[in-house]
């Protein structure tokens, strides 16, 4: 009778466990995951951080994988086609909506779309669903180095006596060309940080410089894209890259050579004065080894090209990073990504990742005033936010396609060796856009 007894309370464990070990596996499945493809290869250490961070807080497991520079487009059609796809990904702005819209889940229940301090900011389907949800604005301009600019102004053969009188094109050329010719004296190898043209690194040309004749070609249309550019300013833009290539730390015809890395690393060594770039690179300065700018030192100015009321003109300020959940992932993982999404812009943890670590400016009203980031070059956005500057708007977020992009950088390149002429970039530009808003509007 014992034996008989000991049996079936052994059986009754085994089957206990069994039926357990059950419970736990469709659990798991059923709990969902998160793949994210980062856009931004800058902060891929802090993504892959908040990933480890939010499993030990959650349990749910977070992938993240980093696209290198000017690849995005390519990485996030072979990742979204795979059997286990990106389940988060990023957009542009309406044209990439249109590229992606059949892999978009509308998001209007979602915290984070609820808790946007401007909900117009969003993408909108034609459906009136809401396709992508921006996570950060940001600004970009002419980062200085105020000691080099202080030791300049302190020349008897200085050309202007601050950076107060410093609010056109006509006086940052005369600036720059005077410290170019005193850069022995000052200390460094150039005005300017190496232009980036090797392949992928060119988006601060392509993209951010080209951004501002653009906007000011379709703010003289009163429209917001157009299938027809006439690059109207484009001899604007010629006025500031021939400035910035001939001022410069490196030889025009070696800046196909030369990555975002490089440029930032020397200007935080104190080899040029002044780079373009944007408000999330102070961490590019900060971190190299041997830095020497301090953070006092670091501020921004307006991109000046020559046009029409720029005296009054502030930073390039705008968005184009627009989260996304995959709609063709299961129930589940779509599940977990929006949660994860919520969770970055309301939990403490989450919200401190998004400030202290991605250095976001975030458009939620989740976020206090005190949870604003603190380093220079977010301070030098705020003020120049506050400052009663006429913003420039992101207009690059129509730009027909990456492709055009990529065809307007490998002609600056040209332009840089003297194999083309700026008339000749000045046309392709025209043409390649008219072919490529053609083509997307085919695709539709």
């Amino acid at each position: 009778m014992r034996k008989r007894f000991l049996g079936l309370l052994y059986g009754t464990i085994i089957v206990s466990f069994a039926l357990s070990g059950c419970g736990n596996k469709n659990e798991t499945e059923q709990a969902g995951k998160v793949y994210f493809l980062n856009f931004k290869p800058e902060v891929q250490n802090q993504w892959k951080e908040i990933a480890e961070v939010y499993k030990k807080e959650t349990g749910v497991e977070v992938k993240v994988q980093t696209a290198a520079s000017g690849t995005y487009e390519e990485v996030l059609k072979s990742e979204i086609a795979k059997s286990d796809a990106v389940t988060m990904f990023q957009i542009n702005g309406p044209i990439g909506y249109n590229n992606w819209k059949d892999y978009c889940m509308d998001l209007s229940d979602t915290k984070a779309y609820q808790s946007l301090t401007d909900k117009g900011m969003a993408v909108v389907g034609d459906n009136g669903g809401v396709y992508g949800i921006p996570y950060a604005i940001e600004t970009y301009g002419i980062i200085y180095n105020n000691a080099i600019m202080d030791k300049y102004f302190a020349l008897e053969s200085a050309v202007r006596g601050s950076m107060d009188e410093i609010d056109s094109f006509e006086d940052l050329k005369a600036v720059a060309e005077d410290m170019q010719e005193h850069k022995e004296e000052l200390g460094i190898k150039g005005v300017f940080a190496s232009t980036s043209l090797a392949s992928g690194e060119d988006w601060r040309w392509q993209t951010h410089l080209a951004n501002i004749p653009i906007f000011y070609e379709l703010q003289d249309k009163k429209v917001t894209d157009t299938k027809d550019l006439q690059f109207t300013y484009a001899g604007n833009m010629k006025n500031i890259f021939d400035l910035y290539i001939n001022c410069s730390v490196t030889a025009p015809g070696l800046l196909g050579d030369k990555s975002v890395s490089d440029s930032m690393a020397e200007f935080a060594l104190g080899q040029a004065a002044m780079v373009q770039n944007g408000n999330w690179a102070w961490g590019q300065i900060s971190d190299v080894p041997g830095n020497t700018v301090t953070e006092e030192n670091v501020k921004f100015l307006p991109i000046y090209m020559g046009l029409n009321g720029e005296e009054n003109q502030g930073l390039c300020t705008g968005t184009e990073n627009f989260w996304c959940i995959n709609s063709q992932a299961s129930e589940a993982d779509r599940k977990a990504s929006v949660d994860f999404m919520d969770w970055l812009v309301t939990s403490d943890t989450g919200k401190d990742f998004m400030v202290n670590k991605l250095g976001n400016s975030a458009p939620f009203t989740t976020f206090t005033e005190e949870e604003k980031p603190t380093d220079p070059l977010a301070k030098e956005m705020f003020r120049y936010m506050d400052s009663g500057k006429s913003n420039i708007n992101w207009a690059f977020t129509v730009f027909p396609s990456q492709q055009f992009k990529n065809d307007f950088g490998a002609a600056l390149l040209e332009y840089c060796s003297g194999n083309m002429t700026w008339d000749e970039v000045q046309a392709l530009v025209i043409s390649r856009w008219a072919e490529e808003k053609a083509l997307t509007a085919a695709q539709e």
